[in-house]
């Protein structure tokens, strides 16, 4: 979808959603949920989607819409950080959304282990990133990425549901990377914090 019309879908769908949420005449309530329906039905016609899908992942939701969270690990060893490659061929740092019952500390090591094998610590957070203003295609749900500068302890590799395979990598030679959760800048943002000592957490 045209990143405008990503835009304007979302911000409807967030307004629908409040309304229901807190409206309480019947009237504004029925308002409100064709709001919704119009987001959905935006969506479907840009990006050619069937109706019914777009309502289950766009319209699935009750409550105040707020980002969801997805935590990206930065483990460095000699100067070289950890990417894991996916199924479909590309590379990123590992991390995923974070599950209802971890932290962000515990979801980042959680992450580390499932898809590289290795036991980290979670020491500093790097960085908060707006996902939607770094990496694309852009999402229609907010997305906030949380960068956090490990350190390896050890284990090595081990198959798994999610990649194929790992690897350490300077700046300097990165692989394909999956720019919807990985880019090259935000790898190159996550060398600069592992050599400063007293960085400060950058965030949107």
């Amino acid at each position: 979808m045209d990143e405008t019309w990503t835009k304007w879908a979302r911000e409807l769908q967030f307004l629908a959603q409040a309304g229901l949420t807190y409206s309480k005449d019947p009237y504004d309530l029925e308002r409100f949920q064709r709001i919704r329906d119009i987001a959905a039905e935006m969506v479907s016609h840009q990006a050619d989607i069937p109706l019914g899908r777009v309502k289950e992942l766009f319209c699935c939701e009750t409550g105040y819409q707020t980002p969801k969270l997805d935590t990206r690990a930065a483990v460095f060893r000699e100067g070289k950080i950890l990417l894991v490659q996916e199924r479909g061929g590309l590379w990123s740092l590992p991390g995923g959304w974070v599950d209802v019952d971890q932290s962000i500390r515990e979801n980042t090591e959680k992450e580390v282990r499932e898809e590289a094998g290795l036991e980290v610590v979670a020491e500093r957070i790097i960085a908060l990133h707006d996902r939607n203003r770094h990496n694309t295609p852009a999402f229609l749900n907010g997305v906030c990425k949380v960068f956090v500068l490990c350190k390896l302890v050890g284990g090595e590799f081990q198959a798994n549901l999610e990649t194929v395979d790992s690897g350490w990598f300077a700046q300097d030679s990165l692989p394909s990377l999956c720019e919807d959760k990985t880019t090259a800048g935000q790898v190159a943002l996550c060398f600069r914090a592992a050599g400063d000592e007293n960085w400060q957490p950058e965030f949107d």
